[in-house]
């Protein structure tokens, strides 16, 4: 069975593969703090529905703990090492039933046919008052039938590549939730730099057009509504072989990953 990718929004997204489903940072609110929902319907229940969910570092709208909680009691899930020290309240989803284990880069966690592995990520993914080096933000790479890298919150670095290894679907964040990215972040062309390094069969652009500052509507718009198809393009000019899925939110495709 092919591998099949669901974007939901934001860095969330269902990957399937060898029977089964992965769930990349749950994020399923309307408004979360200052950031309000403004493209794409809420998530249904059947997108809370995962085997394994991954958690690439603290941030707030990548570690969400309501979103975490509609998890069913069983699944997997996997953080950055350090997260529960960081985030108390994440042992109260023990009590929930889930089963939780916290990796560092290079540590793998096999579930049913498939074989998940924690990659470094460029990016400041602390929870205060605690420093990146005590909880590191990751990416990771799901290995079944397919490679399929999900670089969570990161910079382009020059291991990256090499951290990754071999990849057949690059899940790539091209922009953010407000007018400028700070650094620790790709924009749309600095995520088809980091294509052409990686050179997958395929890539999904993840991470924008989903959540806008309230009341920042005409500050740089088009930071909000430009970066998939900017990626798109930049992509077809440095990394013209690979294959680019933009979806919709909500929307599914299962990439070729034959070679």
């Amino acid at each position: 069975m092919p591998v099949e990718i669901t974007w939901w929004g934001h860095a969330t997204a269902t990957v399937v593969d060898s029977g089964v489903r992965v769930l990349t940072d749950p994020l399923f609110v309307r408004r979360l703090a200052h950031l309000r929902r403004r493209r794409g319907a809420l998530p249904p229940p059947e997108a809370a529905v995962a085997d394994v969910a991954l958690v690439s570092h603290l941030h707030a709208d990548h570690l969400h703990l309501p979103s975490l909680g509609r998890l069913a009691p069983g699944t997997r899930l996997v953080l950055p090492y350090g997260a529960q020290r960081a985030v108390p309240r994440l042992r109260r989803l023990w009590g929930a039933g889930l089963h939780l284990t916290e990796v560092v880069p290079g540590d793998e966690v096999v579930v049913g046919d498939v074989v998940i592995r924690a990659v470094r990520a460029a990016h400041d993914g602390r929870r205060l008052p605690y420093g990146p080096r005590r909880s590191p933000a990751l990416g990771y790479v799901v290995h079944g039938e397919a490679r399929t890298y999900f670089a969570g919150d990161t910079g382009l670095f020059a291991e990256m590549a090499e951290d990754v290894g071999a990849c057949d679907v690059a899940l790539l964040p091209v922009g953010g939730w407000g007018p400028y990215l700070g650094p620790g972040h790709l924009d749309a062309v600095r995520a088809a730099q980091a294509l052409a390094l990686l050179a997958p069969r395929s890539a999904v652009p993840v991470h924008y057009g989903t959540y806008w500052p309230i009341g920042m509507d005409p500050v740089r718009p088009h930071e909000f509504h430009a970066p998939g198809e900017e990626f798109v393009r930049h992509a077809g000019r440095l990394a013209p072989e690979v294959a680019v899925h933009r979806l919709e939110h909500g929307e599914s495709v299962r990439p070729g990953v034959a070679r």
